[in-house]
């Protein structure tokens, strides 16, 4: 591919990379600390109107991340370390295992009321994909760096 092509594709994986940066904080930080002030009433409620609403974000976000990142490794840019672009794989490997045997059982188990357990785990495991979509972060603005 030609180099503007590749300068897209890089383009919209930072783009992606970085919009679900600030997002996986903002969840780590504000939204899942707060799932306990709810109260036990509404909270299942709530917790059906957060899933659907951060679905929307996070799904076309994740799969915006993870194409372009299948399509940054067969590429290889140039001016970007081929070991960086696989760390990045495998920190996406690591976010999406944690998001599919983590985060989406513990939301489940959340879906029908509050249990504060489940909660607690969710707030502590959810650091693995903040910690690595953090790396994430600091890898694509190297690449940008690099270039």
């Amino acid at each position: 591919m030609d180099a503007q092509t590749i300068r897209w594709v890089l383009a919209a994986h930072a783009g992606a990379t970085l919009m679900m940066v600030g997002l996986i904080w903002t969840i780590q930080l504000v939204h899942y600390p707060l799932f306990d002030s709810v109260g036990a009433e509404g909270f299942a409620r709530y917790h059906a109107g957060h899933t659907a609403r951060i679905s929307l974000l996070v799904m076309p976000l994740m799969l915006a991340e993870v194409m372009t990142a299948v399509l940054l490794l067969g590429l290889q840019p140039p001016q970007i370390p081929t070991w960086s672009l696989w760390a990045g794989a495998g920190l996406l490997a690591v976010i999406w295992g944690s998001t599919f045997f983590l985060q989406v059982p513990q939301h489940g188990a959340l879906s029908g009321g509050f249990v504060p357990e489940v909660h607690r785990a969710m707030v502590q495991s959810n650091w693995i994909r903040t910690l690595a979509w953090s790396a994430r972060g600091a890898l694509v603005m190297m690449w940008f760096g690099s270039r």
